[in-house]
């Protein structure tokens, strides 16, 4: 799918793997981007560079309402969708039982209603939309990437709920792709390792230190824009499709941090 004249919605956008899409998305001259994020100030700000071409829409994506009126927006001032990121997500770090007591359910079911619900939430939205698109050449008429994490297949102690959440993505990803490929719509998840967003940014150096040490190479954090850079691969190459990539420079991750 070419880039050029494309319309996406984006959760996350705002910040972080989120935001360097969407720039890296217009410098490629996408024609419209609805933003989905709860950073107000950071949502609006972004959106001013690019007034004609970026829809901010603040919504929580675990809200099937908030995220189904998004859609419907991004639809209203841009007439049409050809992408949907679903980069929104949160760590709700915590052991199923620990000396403050079992897992609060509470704590699960919001890690699951943002990181997983919240994909299925832009998913069904963003595909009854896409399904009215006029094909192109190949037949295709949109593309879904989920971001998942290496805590999908190495999770550490403490994240139950999120690798729970990063799994079920990458679980999804072929059931999507088969049910989809006859309206010529295509899923694909990314599976990005430690990227320097500003998740890490009150995180002591120690931890990124120790984080760095599990890379292969490059012995670093990945940058936003790298991240962004498989986007726009998978969204103009049509073969990518029903797969799982991981982005980590070789990184498995020990059982603790």
């Amino acid at each position: 799918m070419d880039v050029n004249g494309t319309v996406a919605v984006i959760s996350g956008g705002a910040s972080g793997l989120g935001e360097a899409t969407v720039r890296r998305l217009l410098d490629g001259g996408a024609r419209g981007i609805a933003v989905l994020d709860l950073n107000a100030t950071r949502g609006q700000a972004l959106a001013a560079e690019a007034p004609d071409r970026i829809l901010f829409c603040p919504a929580d994506v675990s809200d099937e309402a908030a995220v189904d009126a998004a859609v419907a927006a991004a639809l209203a001032r841009f007439g049409s969708l050809q992408l949907a990121i679903h980069a929104a997500a949160i760590g709700g770090a915590a052991k199923l039982v620990s000396s403050k007591g079992p897992l609060p359910m509470a704590l699960f079911d919001r890690v699951l209603k943002i990181n997983l619900y919240g994909a299925l939430h832009m998913m069904r939205a963003a595909v009854i939309a896409m399904q009215r698109n006029v094909p192109n050449a190949d037949g295709e008429r949109g593309v879904l990437i989920n971001v998942s994490s290496g805590a999908a297949f190495e999770g550490q102690v403490g994240q139950v709920a999120y690798s729970a959440s990063k799994a079920a993505l990458v679980g999804m990803t072929l059931p999507l792709c088969r049910e989809l490929a006859p309206f010529g719509i295509r899923v694909v998840t990314i599976a990005p390792g430690a990227f320097d967003t500003p998740i890490y940014d009150g995180a002591p150096p120690a931890l990124k230190d120790s984080i760095v040490r599990e890379a292969l190479f490059p012995k670093r954090m990945g940058k936003p824009d790298e991240f962004a850079m498989l986007a726009e691969e998978i969204v103009r190459n049509p073969m990518h499709n029903g797969r799982t990539y991981r982005l980590d420079a070789g990184m498995i991750l020990r059982p603790s941090g």
